[in-house]
């Protein structure tokens, strides 16, 4: 039998589901698709300019920054996490000195990160006072939430 999670251990019957980050999917997202972005202009980078930088040189840094983004997702929902997410679209914006259509690029995808973030924690805001007004609601009227 598979191991259990520590939510699937700690779970109750009638215990309310735990709501997901808005922020943390939005985040993730950008990484995810930067990550196969930069793994594409590594190729590129690759077959254009093997001549002027080592190839193991061109293909280290670049598979090494999207195994960086990937797992870059797992800590999002920690404090430092978003922090980080910053430092990787510099990082990306920056790769655009080697190849200066990642300029462009990097700067979309910086737009998208903070869209991404600024639009997560206003929603997750919005869903955390939703919940606490029908708690309220459900107290002042002797309702119990019913499971789901």
């Amino acid at each position: 039998m598979a191991k259990l999670t520590k939510a699937q251990r700690e779970w109750r019957p009638g215990m309310p589901k735990k709501r997901r980050s808005t922020k943390v999917m939005f985040a993730s997202t950008v990484l995810l698709l930067e990550a196969f972005v930069v793994f594409f202009a590594t190729l590129a980078v690759f077959g254009l300019r093997r001549g002027e930088f080592p190839p193991a040189l061109i293909l280290g840094i670049g598979i090494a920054l999207s195994v960086v983004m990937i797992l870059a997702c797992a800590v999002l929902s920690k404090p430092w996490g978003v922090g980080l997410g910053w430092i990787l679209q510099i990082v990306l914006i920056l790769t655009g000195i080697v190849e200066p259509m990642m300029f462009l690029v990097g700067g979309l995808f910086g737009l998208a990160w903070w869209y991404g973030i600024r639009t997560g924690i206003r929603i997750d805001s919005e869903a955390a006072k939703r919940e606490r007004d029908q708690a309220e609601w459900n107290a002042s009227h002797g309702d119990t939430p019913e499971a789901s």
